[in-house]
């Protein structure tokens, strides 16, 4: 067969090759392969070890020959059937991996970054200190986070096609985008301007603190000043804490709703490590110690 006539027979969803020779098995592992399509190959004699090799995965029968054993990188103990539960484990691992980025990037890293950089460029109070950073980082957010890894598979799991390895990343520009520019800059933006309206509400207009660098009039007392500001930081930390929540529940289903999805009530869809891991991060978001804390440190 010619280029025009593999690019027409790799279009097919389904195709049977008979009576091919161990040759003709590389050469459609290799045209499968050159066509971006992500090659398993199977078998259990001598004459399947080349295309074995040559496939993105070769999986070899345990009661095959020993140099099809060699070639594989996968053997099967049992039957055909493991081969779909590697599949779903393979996809639902890489799927909560995608689920546990998109959660922790918007709090752990965008949430955390524009305090720092208002402070900088813009001469703000750094509304949120360096202590709770490390909180959302060490207590609440990683609390979460961990849940995810328990989460089942979704419905469509082994009905999507497979992915392209070489341009299917685990983090790519549109994980990364959804993750910071939607996620993270809706509980930035929120958080901040909560934190903010409690200073103002304090006596302390937001012109007063824009472009200051720590110098403020004389007519406002140091001491109210800092108790305004160690207010404001508590409320940024708190909503960002709740927020979260709301990032847990959208972020565990990627593809279909909570109402499909949903994380209780249902066995095959439950996960009950959400609400204690939920519990903890509001119980460390509350805990007077650790904002009292705060205060301090700043």
């Amino acid at each position: 067969m010619n280029e025009n006539q593999w690019d027409q027979l790799c279009r097919y969803d389904e195709i049977v090759f008979a009576r091919t020779t161990p040759e003709q098995k590389l050469r459609i592992v290799r045209e499968f392969q050159a066509r971006d399509c992500c090659v398993g190959m199977t078998g259990d004699g001598v004459n399947d070890a080349p295309s074995l090799k040559a496939a993105d995965i070769g999986i070899a029968m345990g009661s095959g020959s020993d140099v099809a054993i060699e070639a594989a990188d996968m053997v099967l103990l049992e039957s055909f059937s493991a081969i779909v539960v590697a599949i779903e484990y393979g996809r639902l691992v890489f799927d909560n991996l995608k689920k546990t980025i998109i959660y922790l990037l918007p709090a752990g890293s965008w949430s955390e970054l524009w305090p720092v950089l208002l402070n900088v460029f813009f001469g703000l109070p750094q509304i949120l200190s360096s202590f709770l950073m490390i909180i959302i980082c060490c207590l609440t957010d990683c609390a979460a986070a961990m849940t995810l890894v328990f989460e089942k598979p979704e419905a469509d799991l082994l009905t999507r096609p497979p992915r392209n390895r070489r341009t299917d990343r685990l983090a790519n520009p549109k994980l990364i985008l959804h993750a910071y520019c939607f996620i993270g800059m809706i509980e930035c933006t929120s958080s901040m301007a909560m934190a903010f309206w409690s200073i103002q509400r304090a006596g302390i207009p937001f012109s007063v603190i824009w472009f200051s660098f720590g110098n403020y009039p004389a007519e406002y007392d140091p001491d109210v000043v800092n108790a305004a500001f160690n207010q404001g930081s508590s409320i940024y930390f708190v909503n960002l804490v709740i927020m979260q929540f709301f990032n847990l529940m959208a972020t565990r289903t990627r593809r279909l709703s909570i109402l499909t999805q949903p994380p209780i009530i249902r066995k095959s869809t439950a996960n009950y490590y959400l609400f204690p891991a939920m519990a903890f991060a509001l119980g460390v978001g509350m805990n007077p110690v650790i904002l009292t804390s705060c205060r301090r440190v700043r």
